[in-house]
């Protein structure tokens, strides 16, 4: 990766922007994690036979959990960069990622060409 360029580093104010909107972002990401555990606990039938409908509504809501904890994973990952001065900067070619993609997705790590190009 490119070491940045002081310009393509994001604002002291913007930092900080980014980081109550992560940290909301988080917490809402947590609590609708919760959620889903407790729709997790309720299983379905899987005996012999027909089977449970209860068994699908299951295995989406164990999908829709896999995918919130790699988001909140990387809303974590996103605060770290913020801490450590590189958030908002691509891990691919080191350009300024658009301020319009990370409103879009604040934890992303690529501007959009780099994204493009790995099919992202």
């Amino acid at each position: 990766m490119a070491v940045p360029s002081q310009k393509d580093r994001l604002s002291a104010d913007e930092m900080q922007e980014e980081r109550a909107r992560l940290e909301h972002e988080l917490r809402e990401a947590l609590e609708e994690l919760t959620e889903i555990e407790k729709r997790l606990e309720e299983r379905g039938d899987y005996s012999l036979g027909e089977g449970d409908p209860a068994i699908h509504t299951w295995e989406i809501n164990l999908a829709l959990y896999q995918r919130m904890r790699e988001k909140i994973d990387s809303i974590r990952e996103a605060l770290r960069h913020i801490g450590d001065g590189t958030y908002g900067i691509c891990q691919s070619c080191g350009a300024r990622i658009d301020r319009a993609r990370l409103e879009v997705i604040p934890h992303t790590t690529l501007c959009i060409k780099c994204a493009r190009e790995k099919g992202e």
